[in-house]
Protein backbone atom coordinates (compact mmCIF):
# COMPACT_ATOMS: atom_id res chain seq x y z
CA UNK A 1 0.00 0.00 0.00
CA UNK A 2 1.20 3.27 -1.06
CA UNK A 3 1.62 6.13 1.71
CA UNK A 4 -0.58 8.53 -0.68
CA UNK A 5 -3.85 8.06 -2.10
CA UNK A 6 -5.92 10.47 -4.73
CA UNK A 7 -9.47 10.69 -4.08
CA UNK A 8 -11.73 10.97 -6.92
CA UNK A 9 -15.18 11.93 -6.97
CA UNK A 10 -17.21 11.14 -9.89
CA UNK A 11 -20.67 11.37 -12.03
CA UNK A 12 -21.30 10.53 -15.34
CA UNK A 13 -16.91 10.50 -16.15
CA UNK A 14 -17.11 7.28 -18.77
CA UNK A 15 -15.18 9.16 -21.15
CA UNK A 16 -11.97 10.01 -18.60
CA UNK A 17 -12.22 7.67 -16.20
CA UNK A 18 -10.28 5.02 -17.36
CA UNK A 19 -7.55 7.60 -18.79
CA UNK A 20 -6.85 9.60 -15.49
CA UNK A 21 -6.49 5.96 -13.44
CA UNK A 22 -4.05 5.24 -16.14
CA UNK A 23 -2.15 7.80 -16.15
CA UNK A 24 -1.63 8.45 -12.73
CA UNK A 25 -0.94 4.61 -11.68
CA UNK A 26 2.29 5.15 -14.48
CA UNK A 27 3.95 8.15 -12.58
CA UNK A 28 6.80 7.20 -11.16
CA UNK A 29 6.00 7.83 -7.57
CA UNK A 30 3.32 5.29 -6.65
CA UNK A 31 -0.26 6.31 -5.97
CA UNK A 32 -3.80 4.55 -4.90
CA UNK A 33 -6.75 5.75 -6.10
CA UNK A 34 -9.89 6.26 -4.46
CA UNK A 35 -13.11 6.75 -7.07
CA UNK A 36 -16.35 8.08 -5.08
CA UNK A 37 -18.78 7.61 -7.94
CA UNK A 38 -22.22 8.90 -7.14
CA UNK A 39 -24.51 6.74 -8.78
CA UNK A 40 -23.08 8.05 -12.51
CA UNK A 41 -25.95 6.43 -14.88
CA UNK A 42 -23.30 6.32 -17.82
CA UNK A 43 -21.72 3.51 -15.97
CA UNK A 44 -18.34 5.32 -14.49
CA UNK A 45 -18.46 2.79 -11.91
CA UNK A 46 -18.54 -0.17 -14.27
CA UNK A 47 -15.62 0.90 -16.03
CA UNK A 48 -14.04 1.47 -12.39
CA UNK A 49 -15.02 -2.23 -11.46
CA UNK A 50 -13.33 -3.61 -14.42
CA UNK A 51 -10.01 -1.82 -13.40
CA UNK A 52 -10.00 -2.95 -10.56
CA UNK A 53 -9.04 -6.71 -11.36
CA UNK A 54 -6.37 -5.19 -13.52
CA UNK A 55 -5.07 -2.75 -10.40
CA UNK A 56 -5.97 -4.80 -7.19
CA UNK A 57 -5.56 -3.34 -4.05
CA UNK A 58 -4.30 0.35 -5.56
CA UNK A 59 -7.73 0.91 -7.55
CA UNK A 60 -10.70 1.21 -4.88
CA UNK A 61 -14.57 1.55 -5.44
CA UNK A 62 -16.82 3.86 -3.66
CA UNK A 63 -20.61 4.09 -4.63
CA UNK A 64 -22.88 6.03 -3.33
CA UNK A 65 -26.68 6.62 -4.18
CA UNK A 66 -27.52 9.59 -5.75
CA UNK A 67 -25.43 13.02 -6.64
CA UNK A 68 -24.94 13.90 -3.19
CA UNK A 69 -22.77 17.10 -3.55
CA UNK A 70 -18.38 17.12 -4.00
CA UNK A 71 -17.81 18.35 -0.46
CA UNK A 72 -19.41 15.09 1.10
CA UNK A 73 -17.88 13.08 -1.37
CA UNK A 74 -14.50 14.21 -0.07
CA UNK A 75 -15.37 14.16 3.19
CA UNK A 76 -16.10 10.67 2.62
CA UNK A 77 -12.73 10.02 0.98
CA UNK A 78 -11.34 11.49 3.66
CA UNK A 79 -12.59 9.60 6.12
CA UNK A 80 -12.31 6.17 4.82
CA UNK A 81 -8.61 7.47 3.91
CA UNK A 82 -7.91 7.91 7.75
CA UNK A 83 -9.13 4.59 8.53
CA UNK A 84 -6.04 3.40 6.39
CA UNK A 85 -2.90 4.09 7.24
CA UNK A 86 -2.32 6.95 4.61
CA UNK A 87 -0.22 9.76 5.33
CA UNK A 88 -1.10 12.12 2.27
CA UNK A 89 -4.53 12.44 0.85
CA UNK A 90 -4.86 14.11 -2.50
CA UNK A 91 -8.00 15.89 -4.32
CA UNK A 92 -8.59 15.42 -7.88
CA UNK A 93 -10.62 15.94 -10.69
CA UNK A 94 -11.41 12.82 -13.26
CA UNK A 95 -11.27 14.97 -16.71
CA UNK A 96 -7.53 16.16 -16.70
CA UNK A 97 -8.16 19.86 -16.02
CA UNK A 98 -5.78 19.08 -13.01
CA UNK A 99 -2.53 17.52 -14.69
CA UNK A 100 -1.66 14.31 -12.75
CA UNK A 101 1.71 14.56 -13.04
CA UNK A 102 2.02 17.47 -10.80
CA UNK A 103 0.73 15.08 -7.80
CA UNK A 104 4.22 14.14 -7.04
CA UNK A 105 5.40 17.74 -6.73
CA UNK A 106 2.82 18.54 -4.28
CA UNK A 107 3.63 15.40 -2.49
CA UNK A 108 7.16 16.41 -2.31
CA UNK A 109 6.04 20.06 -0.95
CA UNK A 110 4.24 18.00 1.70
CA UNK A 111 6.84 15.18 2.53
CA UNK A 112 10.05 17.07 1.82
CA UNK A 113 9.57 21.13 2.00
CA UNK A 114 7.22 20.98 5.12
CA UNK A 115 3.95 21.84 4.08
CA UNK A 116 0.75 20.99 5.76
CA UNK A 117 -1.74 21.45 2.62
CA UNK A 118 -0.49 21.62 -1.03
CA UNK A 119 -2.53 23.66 -3.44
CA UNK A 120 -2.19 23.03 -7.59
CA UNK A 121 -2.67 26.53 -7.68
CA UNK A 122 -3.93 28.28 -11.25
CA UNK A 123 -3.16 31.92 -9.52
CA UNK A 124 0.41 31.82 -8.51
CA UNK A 125 2.03 35.56 -8.02
CA UNK A 126 -0.29 36.49 -10.22
CA UNK A 127 0.03 34.66 -13.40
CA UNK A 128 -3.21 33.15 -14.88
CA UNK A 129 -2.15 29.83 -16.02
CA UNK A 130 -5.35 28.53 -17.63
CA UNK A 131 -6.30 26.90 -20.99
CA UNK A 132 -9.26 26.66 -23.11
CA UNK A 133 -11.64 28.67 -20.56
CA UNK A 134 -13.73 31.18 -21.62
CA UNK A 135 -12.24 34.78 -20.82
CA UNK A 136 -15.67 35.21 -18.80
CA UNK A 137 -15.16 32.26 -16.60
CA UNK A 138 -11.35 32.92 -16.21
CA UNK A 139 -12.35 36.52 -14.85
CA UNK A 140 -14.71 34.91 -12.63
CA UNK A 141 -12.80 32.28 -10.73
CA UNK A 142 -9.92 34.77 -10.65
CA UNK A 143 -12.03 37.33 -9.02
CA UNK A 144 -13.35 34.53 -6.75
CA UNK A 145 -10.15 33.86 -5.40
CA UNK A 146 -9.43 37.56 -5.11
CA UNK A 147 -12.73 38.50 -3.46
CA UNK A 148 -11.77 34.96 -0.91
CA UNK A 149 -8.38 36.78 -0.14
CA UNK A 150 -9.69 39.96 1.12
CA UNK A 151 -12.79 38.80 2.59
CA UNK A 152 -10.93 35.96 5.03
CA UNK A 153 -7.25 37.58 4.87
CA UNK A 154 -5.70 34.46 3.47
CA UNK A 155 -2.75 34.54 1.51
CA UNK A 156 -3.88 31.87 -0.82
CA UNK A 157 -3.86 33.05 -4.45
CA UNK A 158 -6.13 30.19 -5.46
CA UNK A 159 -8.27 29.70 -3.04
CA UNK A 160 -11.51 28.11 -5.05
CA UNK A 161 -9.14 25.44 -6.67
CA UNK A 162 -9.69 21.56 -6.39
CA UNK A 163 -6.32 20.03 -6.71
CA UNK A 164 -5.31 19.95 -3.51
CA UNK A 165 -2.74 17.86 -1.11
CA UNK A 166 -3.93 17.28 2.28
CA UNK A 167 -1.55 15.95 5.44
CA UNK A 168 -2.80 13.28 7.41
CA UNK A 169 -2.15 15.47 10.37
CA UNK A 170 -4.55 18.54 9.15
CA UNK A 171 -7.37 15.99 8.11
CA UNK A 172 -7.25 14.58 12.15
CA UNK A 173 -7.59 17.90 13.25
CA UNK A 174 -10.57 18.85 11.67
CA UNK A 175 -14.17 18.32 12.64
CA UNK A 176 -16.07 17.19 9.26
CA UNK A 177 -19.04 17.45 10.80
CA UNK A 178 -18.54 21.34 10.96
CA UNK A 179 -17.67 21.36 7.36
CA UNK A 180 -20.95 22.98 5.98
CA UNK A 181 -20.64 23.17 2.23
CA UNK A 182 -20.94 20.89 -0.58
CA UNK A 183 -20.14 23.00 -3.80
CA UNK A 184 -17.56 25.68 -4.94
CA UNK A 185 -17.46 26.83 -1.27
CA UNK A 186 -16.04 23.37 -0.18
CA UNK A 187 -12.71 24.07 -1.57
CA UNK A 188 -12.53 27.23 0.34
CA UNK A 189 -13.89 26.35 3.84
CA UNK A 190 -11.43 23.77 3.99
CA UNK A 191 -8.03 25.99 3.15
CA UNK A 192 -9.47 28.42 5.20
CA UNK A 193 -10.12 26.02 8.48
CA UNK A 194 -6.74 25.22 7.80
CA UNK A 195 -5.35 28.03 7.90
CA UNK A 196 -7.04 29.10 11.11
CA UNK A 197 -5.93 25.96 12.50
CA UNK A 198 -2.27 27.12 12.07
CA UNK A 199 -0.90 25.07 9.71
CA UNK A 200 1.34 25.82 6.84
CA UNK A 201 -0.11 25.88 3.16
CA UNK A 202 1.94 26.22 0.06
CA UNK A 203 0.83 26.68 -3.38
CA UNK A 204 2.39 24.78 -6.33
CA UNK A 205 2.18 26.09 -9.72
CA UNK A 206 0.13 24.40 -12.58
CA UNK A 207 -1.78 25.02 -15.52
CA UNK A 208 -5.11 23.85 -15.69
CA UNK A 209 -6.65 22.61 -18.76
CA UNK A 210 -10.69 22.38 -19.23
CA UNK A 211 -11.77 19.39 -20.12
CA UNK A 212 -12.05 18.11 -23.23
CA UNK A 213 -14.91 15.40 -22.91
CA UNK A 214 -17.89 14.74 -20.81
CA UNK A 215 -19.68 18.02 -18.82
CA UNK A 216 -19.07 20.75 -16.41
CA UNK A 217 -20.79 20.48 -13.15
CA UNK A 218 -20.46 24.08 -12.07
CA UNK A 219 -23.54 25.82 -12.44
CA UNK A 220 -24.93 29.13 -10.88
CA UNK A 221 -26.19 28.10 -7.44
CA UNK A 222 -22.63 26.35 -6.85
CA UNK A 223 -20.82 29.75 -7.18
CA UNK A 224 -23.84 32.01 -5.11
CA UNK A 225 -23.09 29.37 -2.65
CA UNK A 226 -19.69 30.20 -2.48
CA UNK A 227 -19.94 34.29 -2.65
CA UNK A 228 -22.32 34.43 0.55
CA UNK A 229 -20.41 31.52 1.65
CA UNK A 230 -17.23 32.96 2.46
CA UNK A 231 -19.16 35.56 4.29
CA UNK A 232 -20.52 32.70 7.26
CA UNK A 233 -17.06 31.72 7.19
CA UNK A 234 -15.84 35.19 8.17
CA UNK A 235 -18.10 35.08 10.84
CA UNK A 236 -18.04 31.99 11.89
CA UNK A 237 -17.04 31.37 15.63
CA UNK A 238 -13.75 29.37 15.87
CA UNK A 239 -13.56 29.15 20.35
CA UNK A 240 -15.14 25.67 19.92
CA UNK A 241 -13.36 23.98 17.04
Amino acid sequence: MSDSIVIIPTYNEKENIENIIRYTFKLKKEFDILVIDDGSPDGTADIVKKLMNEFPKRLILEQRQGKLGLGTAYIHGFRWALDRDYQYVFEMDADFSHPPKKLIDMYNACCNDGADVAIGSRYLDGKISVVNWPIGRVLMSYCASMYVRFVLGVKICDATAGFVCYTRRVLEKMDFNKIEFVGYAFQIEMKYTAYRLGFNIKEVPIVFTDRVLGQSKMSMKIFKEAFFGVFKLKFRNWKNY
